[in-house]
């Protein structure tokens, strides 16, 4: 079978620790060039996974007849990189948070239709083992009504993962355009709309910039969700915490869903009858040492599209969980309860 040609645009940590090493590892598809505006990274990952260096996306897309293109870069250019890449005619997989507006999503969106190739959002949480299993019991009636939740992602910042350390794009707001909630929020508000089943419609938000120095993003925020059925929780999104926190708990009628909150036990569900059941189903996602090295993100991927299947985080889930974000922002900024669920798809 013919491997599908995979180029890769934007050479830094997430491309280095997830992308990259996940696409040399699926027999299907063959990195064929590597791009980066730091022209050294891309030569330096070339040196270890093939393919050819590029400074430029353009050049890069034009010239290699490209299957498939993950999109690497800093926030505000998913959206030009990605509608370039469809156009092209390539499947597009692009990081989070999708774009930097609603406007920039829908073209996203349009794009990909009109060019008949798939549009892949990669947020990865929804991959994770303890995730699905809470979906599955929640799906299946096993907990009974969802009251409540609470969620978090917080670490102490993206100085040490990035490549450019406290140098970063992540600090300067022209790049990044949103810090915490960007990089961390919007991956749990993607996880909840998930594991619920159902839209995020009205949000509110405190959020603040109180640990990082020298940034105009913000490092902390907390959120007031309420779903279209009526289920209220929270959300926090940090890079002021010291030690990494990426645990969900729901607050269901027959009981409490604890996700990544034990060290041993990815999950664990606490039964109103006294009975307590835990799971050991491998590790999250974790930049410290000794996390899951696999996101599952790419093999998705590149089955769904080797098999014509529909992804499982499309440009419509990427815009919706996006939409949460930008809510938040903008209850930040009004001080009032913000309802988005004209915007959603």
């Amino acid at each position: 079978m013919k491997k599908l040609r995979v180029g890769v645009v934007g050479c830094g940590s997430i491309a280095k620790h997830r992308h990259l090493p996940e696409y040399h590892a699926n027999q299907n598809v063959e990195l064929v060039a590597l791009c980066d505006v730091v022209l050294e990274r891309a030569e330096q990952a070339v040196e270890t996974y093939g393919g050819k260096a590029y400074e430029s996306y353009q050049e890069m897309i034009d010239r290699e007849e490209l299957d498939v293109v993950s999109v690497c870069t800093p926030n505000y250019l998913h959206a030009p990189v990605s509608i370039y890449a469809s156009k092209a005619g390539a499947h597009v997989l692009c990081e989070k948070p999708m774009a930097t507006s609603k406007e920039e999503a829908d073209e996203m969106i349009a794009a990909a239709q009109a060019s008949g190739k798939k549009l892949m959002i990669a947020h990865n949480q929804r991959f994770v083992p303890s995730h699905q299993k809470a979906k599955q019991l929640i799906e299946s009636g096993e907990v009974g009504k969802i009251y409540s939740f609470r969620t978090a992602f917080g670490h102490p910042g993206p100085e040490g993962w990035s490549v450019d350390g406290k140098n970063s794009w992540f600090f300067r707001k022209e790049e990044a355009f949103i810090g915490a909630m960007g990089d961390l929020g919007v991956h749990k508000s993607d996880l909840m709309r998930y594991l619920l089943g159902e839209e995020i419609v009205e949000v509110g938000a405190f959020i603040e910039t109180s640990s990082k120095e020298n940034t105009d993003v913000d490092d902390t925020a907390v959120c007031a969700l309420r779903t279209e059925s009526g289920i209220v929780g929270t959300l926090a999104a940090s890079w002021s915490y010291k030690r990494e926190d990426n645990s969900t708990i729901i607050y269901a009628e027959k009981g409490v869903l604890r996700l990544e909150d034990d060290p041993t036990h990815s999950l664990v569900v606490q039964y109103a009858t006294g009975e307590t059941v835990r799971y050991e189903l491998g590790k999250i996602q974790s930049n410290d040492a000794g996390g899951q090295t696999g996101s599952h993100v790419i093999d998705h991927f590149v089955t769904s599209i080797l098999e014509d299947k529909e992804v499982l985080v499309d440009g419509n889930e990427g815009k919706n969980s996006l939409m949460v974000i930008l809510g938040a922002l903008e209850s930040n900024e009004t001080k009032k309860i913000v309802n988005i669920q004209n915007e959603l798809n």
